[in-house]
Parts: structure tokens; C-alpha cells; sequence
């Protein structure tokens, strides 16, 4: 006769097997119970009709299906000082994830060159993710007159528009490709950009590719594309315009311009609060990813026009914790050459 099961064996089994499940699930209980009855709010550091506030309402209508407890989620526009008004408004919020950040990436390089002036660490914040790598060109009103990078360099100062106190690119273009330049600054973003240059206000502008109207990406379009400032081609590009990188012969010069330009990388980044739990942050960054490979989510954003080319949360972590580590030397070259 066989050996009798012992009584007492199969609930403390029981017992284990329940409390290991509950061990592996607290997050997504956790979070359920978090954002269920909540709402999320989306900052968006840029006004309406460019290129980041055209990417945080994607994200806004997509990523909520992905987040227990179906929160609702509301998108909120405020601009300032180049989207560092939106950044700085994060420390007033409370340390949870109801509060996602978005702005314009030049930030980053800025708060590493001119820490006294930006005053904002953004290693001190933790990413959701990057929906897409910011691809940005150079351009200037076909009725200005170049018709290339070279008649740009030899011909009559070009007047360039900016929102914020630094434009790394404009100023690359004028103290390190010998672009004779004036900049502006003022422009809440790039939608007034662009409505300056169709007044004749300003000549020319650098911006992301996916933010121009259709008409301008046109050959005999109203504006000449005569730079890329990112490497990558994308369809409907002229492969004829050069990249600024290979325009500059100095090995040190490049490097500065690889500094410079490393946010068209992390071009258009969503942050939270660096204090937030870490199963509310999982949460979003899963909600993220989801979204990012969403049939419904890209089917937009090709009709949108929008590239997505995502990078998770944690290596926009890593990649703005390289930035910062930066070496001082270089820093200080980079501040030189774009100094107004």
C-alpha cells in the first residue's frame, strides 16, 4: 500500500504557489490600481503645429490602451523659452507617473553646455522612450537666392529664426561652416518660424524634415533645402544634399558637430519625474513599446507623414548619461564655436 499523502502538504504547497504568483504580478497589480480613475497628463513643451506637439498627440491617442486601469489622458501645450519652461514646470508635479513630459531636444545639449543658464539636469528625470530620431536640414527661401551650401557661403547674410537663447545649428553654420548669418530670437516655435520665413521676415530656418509642409519638401517647392544636419535619408529627400558632418575636414571640428547634433538622436523624448515608483515607470515604458510596434499607432503615423524609429527608455537614459559625460575639453570648444 502506498505511503499517505500528508495533510498538511498540499496547502503549504499551495501556499508557495500562490505567493510566488503574487511575487511575479505586484507591478502589474500595483499599477492597476494606480492609474485605474486617474489622469494623465501629457506637458508639451511647444505650441501647437510643429513637430513635437504633432508627435505627443500620436502618442496621446495611442499609448493609453496599453495602461492598465484605462486612465484618461489630456494633452496640455506650454511653451516658453524653447520648451525649458515645460521641463522646469515638472518639479512642481507630484512624483508619480500622472505627469509625462515632452520637448525640444536641443535641450539636452544645452543643459550641458550652459548648465548656469538652463539649469536643468535631465540625468536627474527618467525617459518613457523616444518615439522617433528628430532628422533635421537647413533651408532658406527659394526667392532668397542660393541654390546650394557653396552660393550660401559666398552670397549675402542670411537672417535665421530661433526660439531659444542657443540654436546650435544656426550657430554652427556661421562660425564653423562660414555661413554669414544674423539670428533672431523670439519665435515661440517652429509653426512661427516657419510663418516669419513665408513673410519674409526671416531667410532660412533649420528644422525637422517631418515638420515641413508637403509643398516644401517639393523640388520647385517655396524653400531650398541645402543641408542635412542628420545623416539619415528619408524617402523624398534629394540625396544630392549634402550632410553637414562630411562638409567639415577637421577631425576635432567633427567631433563637436557630433556633440552638437547628438539630440536629432533622441529627437522626440517623453519623461517623467526622476522620484516616480519604479513599477509606474515599468508600466509607462511598456505602454510605450506597445505602442511603438501598434498597427494602428504606425498606420497613422505614415499618414501623418511622422517617422518612427523608437529607442526605449532605458537607452535614452544611457545615451543622455553619455552626453553628460561629455569631456570638459570638448564642452568648451563647443561653447566657443557656438557662441552669438
Amino acid at each position: 500500500m502506498g505511503r499517505k499523502r500528508s495533510p498538511k502538504r498540499v496547502p503549504f504547497l499551495s501556499m508557495l504557489f500562490c505567493t510566488g504568483l503574487l511575487a511575479g504580478a505586484p507591478t502589474a497589480l500595483m499599477a492597476a490600481d494606480f492609474f485605474s480613475g486617474k489622469t494623465v497628463k501629457l506637458v508639451v513643451g511647444m505650441p501647437p503645429g510643429g513637430g513635437v506637439d504633432a508627435y505627443a498627440r500620436l502618442l496621446q491617442r495611442h499609448i493609453v490602451r496599453y495602461i492598465p486601469g484605462t486612465p484618461a489622458f489630456v494633452a496640455q501645450n506650454m511653451p516658453g523659452a524653447g520648451s525649458l519652461r515645460s521641463v522646469q514646470s515638472m518639479a512642481t508635479v507630484p512624483d508619480d507617473a500622472t505627469t509625462i513630459a515632452t520637448f525640444t531636444s536641443t535641450l539636452l545639449t544645452d543643459s550641458v553646455l550652459n548648465p548656469d543658464q538652463t539649469k536643468v539636469d535631465f540625468r536627474d528625470f527618467r525617459f518613457v522612450g523616444n518615439v522617433s530620431e528628430d532628422t533635421r536640414v537647413c533651408y532658406v527661401r527659394r526667392s532668397f537666392g542660393p541654390n546650394s551650401f557653396a552660393d550660401l557661403t559666398k552670397d549675402k547674410e542670411v537672417v535665421f529664426g530661433a526660439t531659444a537663447a542657443s540654436q546650435p545649428e544656426a550657430s554652427m553654420l556661421r562660425n564653423v561652416l562660414g555661413v554669414k548669418m544674423k539670428i533672431v530670437m523670439g519665435y515661440a516655435g517652429s509653426a512661427d518660424k516657419r510663418l516669419a520665413l513665408e513673410k519674409g521676415e526671416v531667410d532660412g530656418d533649420c528644422g525637422g524634415w517631418t515638420s515641413l509642409p508637403a509643398s516644401w519638401k517639393s523640388v520647385d517647392g517655396p524653400v531650398n533645402v541645402f543641408m542635412r544636419v542628420s545623416p539619415t535619408l528619408l524617402p523624398g529627400m534629394d540625396a544630392s544634399i549634402p550632410f553637414g558632418g562630411d562638409l567639415i575636414k577637421d577631425a576635432d571640428t567633427r567631433r563637436i558637430f557630433d556633440f552638437l547634433t547628438a539630440p536629432t538622436r533622441i529627437g522626440r523624448p517623453f519623461m517623467v519625474k526622476g522620484k516616480v515608483p519604479t513599477d509606474q515607470l515599468t508600466v509607462l515604458r511598456t505602454a510605450f513599446d506597445k505602442t511603438m510596434a501598434d498597427p494602428e499607432f504606425l498606420a497613422e503615423a505614415n499618414r501623418m507623414e511622422l517617422t518612427v524609429t523608437p529607442m526605449g527608455g532605458a537607452e535614452v537614459d544611457r545615451q543622455i548619461a553619455e552626453l553628460y559625460a561629455t569631456p570638459a575639453e570638448l564642452i568648451s570648444r563647443a561653447k566657443q564655436l557656438t557662441a552669438r
